[in-house]
C-alpha cells in the first residue's frame, strides 16, 4: 500500500513509520505545521508541532530512508481546534482539543488530502489497534499496553476513517520497547520526552491564555441555593470539578472544601458546592458517532463501559440512543463530569463510539 506517515517529531510516530516501511509499504513522511507562530520553540516536554519537532521528524525520515514533507495546516488547525476551544470555553463547556485535532485534522483534513494524492492509508504512532471481523468490518480496539492506550482520543474516528487508518504500535507491549527499538534503529528521538498539555498553550497557563482572547468580566460565585459567596473575573476560566482558585475567602459552614459544580456563561456565574454534588448519574450528548459498525439496535439499552477522560478508568454502564441523544447511565456515579468533555463507549476492548457531553444529571439533587 501507499502509506502517508504522520510524523510529529516524537519517538512513537518515527517507529510507526519505520515499521510501515518494514511491512513492505511505500511510505512517505509528513509533518503537520500547526502553529501560526513558526518561530515557536519547545519548552521542556510541553507542546508539540514546533520547529524543533519538524527537524526531529526530518532527521528520523532521513534515517528511515523515506521522502519527507511539511504541510501547512495552521489555518485549518486554528479554525477547527483553537477557535473551537475558545468557543467551547466561552459557552461554559470543557473541550478536549486532542479529540478535535484527531477528528478534524489528522483523520479528516490530512486523510482527505492523502486520499486525493493517491495514498491508501494514514499511519500514526497512536497506541491503539484495528481488528477486522469475520465480515471484513474494521473495529477500533485498545492497545495491548493499557498504560499507554490511546484509543480514547481516537474514539471520534468513523468507519470510513478507520478503513484508511494504520496504527503499527497497537500490539507493542510497552513504551520502553518502542524507545529501545528507536535506539537500535539509530533514531535520535529515542529518548525524547513525551509531549503533554495543550500544544497551543505550551506554558500550561490555560486561564491566562483564555483571558487574553476572551477578556475578563466580573461575575458572581454562588452556592447551590443561589447565595452569593464571592466574585470572579470570567466564568470561562473555571471548569466543573475545579477546587483551587475560587478565592471565596472563607470556609463553607461545614468546613469542607467547595468545588465548581456548574459554569453559566449567559449570566457569567459560577456555582460551587460540596464534592458529593459532583457525582453524576447520567450523561447525554447529541453529537455522537460510531467507530465502525453501530449497535444492531442502538435504541435498545445495551451494556458497555464508559470512559470520560484519556487516563480515567472505564466504568460499567448502560447506554442507548434516545430522542437524538446517546444516553449513558453508569453503574456507579461518575465524578466531576463537565459538558464539553467526551464520553467514549467501549464493549470489551472495542471502541464502540463516542459523544460530546451536552448535559449531565446529578446523583445528588440540590
Amino acid at each position: 500500500m501507499k502509506v502517508l506517515a504522520a510524523m510529529s517529531g516524537g519517538v512513537d510516530s518515527a517507529v510507526a513509520a519505520a515499521r510501515a516501511v518494514e511491512a513492505g509499504h511505500d511510505v512517505v513522511g509528513v509533518h503537520l505545521a500547526l502553529s501560526r507562530m513558526p518561530g515557536t520553540l519547545r519548552t521542556g516536554s510541553r507542546g508539540c508541532c514546533t520547529i524543533e519537532d519538524s527537524m526531529d521528524a526530518q532527521r528520523a525520515a532521513n534515517v528511515i530512508g523515506i521522502p519527507y514533507y511539511v504541510w501547512d495546516f495552521s489555518e485549518r488547525f486554528k479554525l477547527d481546534v483553537v477557535d473551537d476551544f475558545i468557543a467551547e470555553y466561552s459557552a461554559g463547556r470543557t473541550p478536549n482539543p486532542c479529540m478535535r485535532c484527531n477528528e478534524r485534522i489528522k483523520f479528516a483534513a490530512l486523510l482527505e488530502k492523502a486520499l486525493d494524492l493517491g495514498f491508501d492509508a494514514v499511519c500514526t504512532g497512536h497506541y491503539a489497534a484495528i481488528v477486522t471481523d469475520a465480515d471484513g468490518n474494521r473495529e477500533l480496539h485498545r492497545a495491548s499496553d493499557w498504560a499507554k492506550d490511546q484509543s480514547y482520543v481516537l474514539g471520534v474516528l468513523t468507519a470510513e476513517q478507520l478503513a484508511h487508518a494504520m496504527f503499527p504500535l497497537g500490539a507493542t507491549p510497552s513504551k520502553a520497547e518502542v524507545r529501545a527499538e528507536a535506539a537500535a534503529r539509530g533514531l535520535s528521538v529515542a529518548n525524547k520526552p513525551d509531549s503533554h498539555d495543550i500544544c497551543f498553550i505550551p506554558d500550561g497557563d490555560t486561564r491566562g491564555w483564555l483571558a487574553e482572547r476572551v477578556g475578563t468580566a466580573t461575575g458572581d460565585i454562588l452556592d447551590r441555593d443561589g447565595n452569593r459567596l464571592g466574585s470572579h473575573e470570567g466564568a470561562h476560566a473555571y471548569t466543573v470539578g475545579q477546587r483551587k482558585g475560587l478565592n471565596i475567602g472563607y470556609p463553607s459552614p461545614d468546613g469542607r472544601p467547595r468545588f465548581v459544580l456548574e459554569v453559566r456563561p449567559v449570566d457569567n456565574t459560577v456555582v460551587v458546592g460540596p464534592k458529593e454534588a459532583l457525582d453524576i448519574a447520567e450523561i447525554a450528548g447529541s453529537r455522537f458517532t460510531w467507530a465502525g459498525l453501530p449497535p444492531a439496535d442502538a435504541a435498545t439499552p445495551f451494556t458497555c463501559e464508559v470512559q470520560i477522560r484519556a487516563h480515567a478508568d472505564p466504568v460499567p454502564a448502560v447506554a442507548c440512543v434516545r430522542d437524538g441523544e446517546l444516553l449513558i447511565r453508569p453503574d456507579v456515579p461518575l465524578n466531576g463530569v463537565a459538558p464539553g468533555q467526551t464520553a467514549v463507549v467501549y464493549v470489551g476492548t472495542r471502541v464502540l463510539g463516542q459523544t460530546t457531553i451536552d448535559r449531565t444529571v446529578s446523583a445528588v439533587p440540590a
